[in-house]
């Protein structure tokens, strides 16, 4: 073996000559895991949607309320946090001008 064959040795040929491999990173585990579980998720929605007993229609109407509702519920939490947000704001704008006198 000459010296310019080991300067052409990659990280992974040095590892391999020791039994070992590069270690995956997170990101690539977590996107890898988010794909197939994305995959899963649309085959078993797309399954329930086929076998349901409802008809299209009585399906539609169905979703049309549950969405109705989720939006909702958004617009009611949205309102929420609106209030506590001024009140914490009012609250921070009172004790500021307390510290000040």
């Amino acid at each position: 073996m000459k010296l310019s064959d080991i300067r052409d040795l990659s990280k992974d040929d040095v590892l391999a000559a020791f039994g070992l491999e590069t270690k995956t990173s997170l990101t690539g585990r977590l996107f890898g895991t988010m794909g197939l579980f994305t995959v899963g998720l649309l085959v078993g929605a797309g399954a329930a949607l086929m076998l349901a007993p409802k008809t299209g229609q009585d399906m539609r109407e169905d979703l049309g309320q549950r969405l109705r509702s989720l939006r909702d519920s958004a617009a009611r939490l949205a309102e929420s946090n609106s209030q506590t947000n001024d009140h914490l704001t009012s609250a921070g704008s009172t004790s500021q001008a307390e510290a000040r006198t």
